[in-house]
């Protein structure tokens, strides 16, 4: 099992240092939370809160999520960093392989690249892309980002991309994971089709198996034989907080525990200061990382 400090939406100085306390208090990943835009209207809701509010994404701090990357790979030497989730087709896909390609090379292969569709039709509306046929449009990025981050020439015909061969470098040694993100049937059968893993972006304890069982199914269907070494499985749980838990959830094909220590959906700045939240993900290092590999 893999442990992942999970903090969004709290103050851009803080991150540096939370991902150097992450790392030295024995956390494999890092997730970034990405946030394009805020809509002064907007008639959308937010899929993964109970009310479907957004308004507790106003002026909340983010940093472009591939500059914030670069930014904690600076500071850090071992810790991986997971974009949760990058939201793919409303960005270019040969300068999101560039990027990739980029933050893998000059990290050691540290990086787990999560994609996902935005929930916000405004994010495609202002970025000039349209809002129909999305899915599609998501699987032809994902296509072009494997082709392009391995080095070779790499060409694609598709419905909504078209390039000649062309060859990006440096590549990383190593090939980027793209984990899917999303609770839909098609994102599931998208992170087994075309990904190397999938992230969950939470929810009760039942939603959880119903998404493993139903996640096991697809992978069954499509005759994936992938062990947990080649296909990640990235959760939010509850079990996640003590090592019972965690090694119910092993037993459930999970390979990833996401962890946070604060509810982040809240209207106006996050007031923890810095040194609690330090305190916050240390304990848990202690109390179940260490217990779980001693």
């Amino acid at each position: 099992m893999r442990f992942t400090y999970a903090e969004a939406m709290t103050h851009a100085e803080y991150y540096a240092p939370l991902a150097r306390a992450a790392e030295a208090a024995g956390y494999t990943s890092m997730t970034v939370a990405d946030s394009l835009i805020y809509p002064e209207e907007s008639d959308s809701t937010y899929p993964y809160t109970d009310t479907g509010d957004r308004e507790f994404l106003q002026g909340k701090e983010f940093i472009e999520t591939m500059v914030l990357c670069a930014h904690l790979f600076a500071v850090t030497e071992t810790l991986r960093l997971t974009p949760f989730v990058l939201k793919l087709p409303v960005r270019p896909p040969v300068l999101v392989a560039k990027q990739a390609s980029s933050l893998a090379y000059l990290s050691g292969n540290r990086l787990g690249l999560g994609v996902g569709l935005s929930p916000w039709p405004e994010d495609f509306a202002a970025l000039g892309v349209p809002w129909a046929k999305r899915g599609k449009r998501m699987d032809e990025c994902m296509d072009i980002l494997r082709g392009l981050t391995s080095g070779e020439f790499f060409g694609y015909d598709g419905d909504f991309h078209s390039f000649e061969p062309l060859q990006q470098c440096p590549a990383p040694t190593e090939p980027v994971p793209l984990l899917v993100g999303g609770h839909s049937d098609a994102a599931l059968r998208r992170a087994v089709r075309k990904g190397d893993g999938w992230m969950h972006a939470g929810g009760d304890g039942e939603e959880l198996d119903r998404l493993l069982t139903r996640l096991a199914e697809i992978r069954r269907e499509e005759g994936d034989t992938r062990d947990s070494s080649q296909f990640e499985v990235h959760v939010i749980s509850y079990d996640a907080y003590t090592p019972d838990g965690v090694k119910r959830l092993a037993d459930k094909g999970v390979t990833d525990c996401i962890v946070g220590f604060r509810v982040p959906y809240i209207k106006g700045p996050d007031t923890e200061p810095l040194e609690t939240k330090v305190k916050h993900l240390e304990q848990y290092a202690e109390n179940v990382i260490a217990q779980v590999h001693p």
